[in-house]
């Protein structure tokens, strides 16, 4: 498996569940790792072929303005989905941080991993991706909240 990573991708966005968490952007720092079974990218040398991590970070830089989220596990799932959804990783690993949440601790976070499922055709799982953007659109969560 070909690995694609950011590590410390940093951004501002509001997420959280207390009252002094609601209204202002706070930092939290998101290192993704997403698998490809063995990239055409090596014998292609074309970016076309494997996930261009560009477009992921501006895809981040998106979902930080536009997610309606509370909790860290239902963003990293968020990301987790897009990953595997609209750039078809058959494998990830997000982490998403809260750095100096608490004065007596470095960092508060949540990590996942997740696989796509084995079964879904692209098309099955480009439907999926749509409806999981359509709920997070839309201010529900993924997941049955």
């Amino acid at each position: 498996m070909d690995l694609i990573f950011i590590e410390g991708f940093t951004g501002q966005t509001v997420i959280g569940i207390h009252h002094t968490e609601l209204h202002d952007p706070q930092p939290v720092v998101i290192d993704l790792h997403a698998g490809l079974p063995r990239s055409r990218a090596c014998d292609t040398d074309r970016i076309g072929d494997t996930i261009d991590y560009g477009v992921v970070r501006e895809r981040l830089q998106r979902l930080l303005v536009e997610h309606r989220l509370q909790l860290l596990e239902a963003f990293a799932e968020a990301i987790a989905d897009i990953l595997l959804d609209e750039f078809r990783a058959s494998w990830v690993r997000v982490k998403v941080v809260k750095p100096r949440k608490f004065d007596d601790v470095q960092a508060v976070g949540v990590q996942i991993e997740r696989h796509a499922a084995e079964t879904d055709t692209p098309a099955q799982r480009e439907q999926r991706g749509a409806a999981v953007l359509h709920l997070i659109g839309s201010g529900m969560v993924p997941g049955g909240r």
